[in-house]
């Protein structure tokens, strides 16, 4: 309500003419390719298959560093499955090594107990026979 007349019309003039300016500079744009000499057309043209071959250019390097990122990822998978691999590998053999002693002592044991079974066995047939011949059973010579 401080302004006067003169200054909100003189305002209003103002904001028209810029927006006019402004709508007019933003179709333009529009108008060259379609309406303008051969110059701009070609011109135009030439922008917009600069354009394409940026767009093509980016998407190509996005697929590029996608394609690397994959490769990579999968030799980093490759390189944990052969670790993996390995490891497993090796634990096959030392399992397969303790159960070699574990089967080896315990053929020797069973070995060593056959033959202080088979030991003690003769003893007790030597004992047997000393006592026989020491005290048989047939003393009054009797049973021939």
């Amino acid at each position: 309500s401080l302004e006067t007349p003169d200054v909100h019309q003189h305002n209003h003039q103002r904001t028209l003419i810029m927006q006019r300016r402004e709508h007019y500079r933003y179709h333009q744009v529009w108008r060259k390719p379609f309406y303008g000499t051969s110059n701009e057309r070609e011109e135009y043209r030439k922008e917009l298959r600069e354009q394409l071959k940026r767009q093509i250019e980016e998407k190509c390097a996005a697929i590029k560093l996608q394609l690397a990122n994959k490769i990579k990822e999968a030799e980093t998978l490759r390189e944990a499955d052969r670790l993996d691999l390995a490891s497993e590998r090796e634990q096959r053999i030392q399992h397969s090594k303790a159960m070699a002693v574990y089967r080896d002592e315990n053929k020797r044991l069973m070995e060593q107990s056959w033959r202080d079974r088979a030991l003690t066995r003769s003893q007790e047939a030597l004992n047997e026979r000393e006592l026989l011949r020491l005290n048989p059973i047939n003393w009054s010579g009797t049973l021939k």
